[in-house]
């Protein structure tokens, strides 16, 4: 089996207390935005900061996920959370309108669809998503990888199915992008949380859009940031919204976008083939090492490792020093660049 050596920056930027193999919970803040959220809090604190922050930080952050997701930083709104991204894309759709989902998605994906009320709602096993598409479907809505157990989706058939009926596409990359490859122009929109592969802080979204789809979104949202100039459009109606994406920006929540913008910055350095490679390789070894330990493993090459009936062993690892998570019944372990074989190697002898 190959050997992974460590990525160099991870050991400049991080220094977790435990064995931390839970990154589909939420990632570890590297130093570098810990120091730069702190800093912006002590300048709030002192009054130093006019604005309460930089939109200089904002755009930064926006183009480092743009870099990351293969599109141009015209086409990325940031904001705050998944939810309200898709709820923007849900009511943009007629009444009545189909959409498509896998069974057991996340919840911030179809909720705002389905509470909606007065669209049609079809939700189909993962691995058959692609031949479920059909001409009367409006939009599928799915994750990259899932969720609950790190199933990589058959993207390539997906998109191929629903350009063959004419149906939009909403891709959830908030499990994926940090690690996998992703390339955002390739749907209609993608929504991605930034607290977890993306190791920002929490209260970083984003959400690219094409210029076709664009025309379709209603500014629902609208405030003083979707003009596009800064603080040129603060009182009364907007009399116009930035003709880009930034048109679907929310208000930012600074501190967090200060943090995001290194974050961003670090993943960049390290390069996106390396992040893969490092994260697919280190679950590959613990698959391999718990199949040879009897127990059921969810196939795949994904960075997150799933196994079906363990979730009870979940608050002994913790007790441990060792940090997963235990949704949906199974014990979820995910890997990311601050990893090393030892962490996947505890784990696999402690479950010995």
């Amino acid at each position: 089996m190959t050997i992974l050596a460590p990525i160099p920056a991870a050991a400049v930027e991080f220094a977790p207390e435990v064995t931390y193999l839970n990154t589909s919970s939420w990632g570890l803040l590297p130093r570098r935005t810990i120091a730069a959220v702190k800093a912006l809090a002590d300048e709030n604190a002192a009054g130093r900061r006019v604005g309460a922050g930089s939109l200089d930080a904002v755009e930064a952050a926006r183009a480092g996920f743009a870099r990351l997701a293969g599109v141009h930083p015209d086409r990325v709104a940031t904001g705050s959370s998944v939810a309200v991204h898709v709820g923007l894309v849900a009511a943009s759709l007629p009444p009545e309108a189909e959409v498509l989902c896998p069974e057991g998605e996340f919840s911030s994906v179809v909720s705002p669809f389905a509470l909606r009320g007065d669209l049609r709602m079809r939700y189909v096993p993962l691995d058959g998503l692609a031949a479920a598409v059909r001409p009367s479907t409006a939009l599928v809505a799915f994750s990259a990888v899932q969720s609950a157990d790190g199933r990589v989706a058959d993207l390539a058939a997906v998109r191929a199915a629903a350009a063959a009926h004419g149906a939009r596409t909403l891709l959830d990359a908030t499990q994926a992008a940090g690690w996998f490859p992703l390339d955002a122009g390739a749907y209609d929109y993608t929504v991605t949380g930034g607290f977890k592969f993306l190791l920002c802080p929490r209260g970083t979204s984003f959400l690219t859009v094409t210029e076709e789809a664009q025309e379709t979104l209603r500014p629902l949202f609208a405030g003083w940031v979707s003009a596009g100039a800064p603080w040129a459009d603060n009182y009364g109606p907007l009399k116009r919204l930035d003709p880009t994406a930034r048109g679907f920006d929310e208000p930012p929540a600074f501190l967090s976008y200060h943090g995001a913008e290194h974050s961003l910055a670090l993943l960049a350095e390290v390069g996106a083939d390396t992040l893969y490679a490092h994260a697919t390789g280190l679950a590959a070894r613990l698959r391999a090492g718990l199949t040879g330990l009897g127990h059921a493993v969810v196939p795949g090459e994904s960075a997150i490792v799933s196994v079906p009936g363990l979730a009870g062993r979940q608050p002994h690892l913790a007790d441990a020093g060792i940090a997963v998570s235990a949704p949906a019944g199974s014990l979820r372990i995910s890997c990311h660049l601050y990893n090393t074989e030892a962490d996947t190697d505890r784990v696999l002898t402690f479950l010995a």
